[in-house]
């Protein structure tokens, strides 16, 4: 309503400090977003005409009242070409915009995952690894540079939604990655990421047309393939368990099923997500670690690999490699990702390494291996994981 983030904002904090004191009292009414959206609005108006004697602000508060009226109904040929719009979730339509290609994709994603998903300014700026001053900064330029550039507050048009889109399901990925990621029970609320990311995926693909939604239905694929194992991931002290030892009975059928479901539906582009969901599949529908198809994975990360050349698909590959031909040409692939030093101080070369060595026999060269790795783990789960590889091999950090 008015165009202003910060106004917005502030006004929508003092809603809340009025619920917080009256309706212990009065008791909660019943609609309360109704309540709230009311006393944010009637609180941005009295900040408006406060400042009237500003003909920017004056017009504003036209603006506002004008939207209140039949006057700020669109016309005919701008609803043909965004009839999704008017039932549009307000989350979906808040993506958007902080997702607006205007933003760069830091940018986006950070103004996301604060503004929707809730995420404080420290825990983005542990995710981006930079300094909370300067997330703060960054999340602080992006609103500035909507209200600058005239961003509007909307689901973009039908000849705008191919390059939107692409934006929006990138911030949606990373927002569910951020949720999956966490892993122990003091990180519910983060964990609250991944369901809805999952939602708001599906409510883009509601309101999508069918030849925009295959990337978005591939995505919607590969986060119910990879949420189906979440309660299988850890044990009860939150440790972590890898993929060939988690009990697949406790894996969510319901959602690899959906999620195969969605791959089966004709794609007219057949992108990184969709390689990504097949992928997954392969592992969800495989009745055990044994009997995996890994001619068929080690293809798909070379298929992968034609839309990214991140170091992470060829360290996936190499491994897939180690299972399908053996640990010595698997150990041979990751000694090439060690030489060109792409994942140097990262701790999963090292860890694969040592896996690898592991299932070879060589277990004085594994535990060496798995010590590097340990150096550089930047969770606790992953370093008590690795912690206890060393004790199987009866060795010490």
């Amino acid at each position: 309503m008015t165009g202003d983030w910060t106004l917005a904002e502030d006004c929508a904090q003092d809603a809340f400090e009025k619920a917080a004191g009256r309706w212990p009292s009065d008791g909660v009414p019943s609609s309360p977003g109704a309540w709230l959206t009311t006393v944010a609005r009637n609180a941005a108006m009295d900040r408006l005409r406060r400042r009237a004697t500003e003909v920017r602000k004056i017009t504003e508060v036209g603006v506002m009242r004008e939207r209140d009226g039949e006057s700020f109904a669109p016309d005919a040929a701008e609803l043909a070409l965004r009839p999704w719009e008017e039932d549009a979730d307000d989350r979906l339509r808040l993506i958007f915009t902080c997702a607006h290609p205007a933003l760069e994709m830091p940018a986006r994603v950070a103004l996301t995952l604060r503004t929707v998903a809730g995420l404080s300014t420290p825990e983005i700026a542990r995710a981006f690894l930079v300094p909370e001053a300067t997330m703060a900064q960054r999340i602080v330029r992006a609103k500035r540079r909507i209200a600058h550039a005239g961003i509007p507050y909307r689901v973009p048009a039908i000849d705008e939604l191919p390059g939107r889109l692409d934006g929006v399901l990138s911030v949606l990925y990373l927002v569910f990655s951020e949720g999956y990621a966490a892993s122990s029970g003091d990180d519910i609320v983060r964990r609250d990421l991944a369901a809805e990311a999952i939602r708001l995926t599906r409510l883009v693909l509601e309101i999508v047309p069918g030849d925009f939604a295959g990337e978005a239905r591939a995505l919607l694929a590969l986060m119910l393939l990879q949420d189906s194992r979440r309660d299988a991931r850890t044990d009860a002290s939150g440790d972590l368990i890898p993929l060939e030892e988690q009990d697949r009975a406790v894996w969510d059928r319901s959602a690899v099923e959906e999620a195969v479901l969605l791959l089966r539906a004709p794609a007219v582009v057949h992108g990184a997500y969709r390689v990504q969901a097949l992928l997954a599949a392969e592992h969800a529908t495989a009745p055990s670690a044994a009997a995996t198809d890994w001619g068929r994975i080690v293809e798909l990360y070379d298929e992968l690999a034609t839309f990214t050349a991140s170091p992470m698909v060829q360290l996936s590959r190499a491994i897939a490699i180690g299972f399908r031909d053996g640990t010595a040409a698997g150990l041979a692939a990751l000694d090439r990702l060690d030489a060109d030093g792409s994942l140097a101080g990262h701790h999963l070369l090292p860890a694969a390494q040592a896996d690898l060595l592991r299932r070879s026999g060589d277990e004085t060269a594994a535990a060496e291996r798995y010590r590097a790795a340990l150096d550089l783990a930047p969770t606790a789960p992953e370093r008590r994981f690795l912690l206890r590889r060393l004790r199987e091999l009866g060795a010490s950090g």
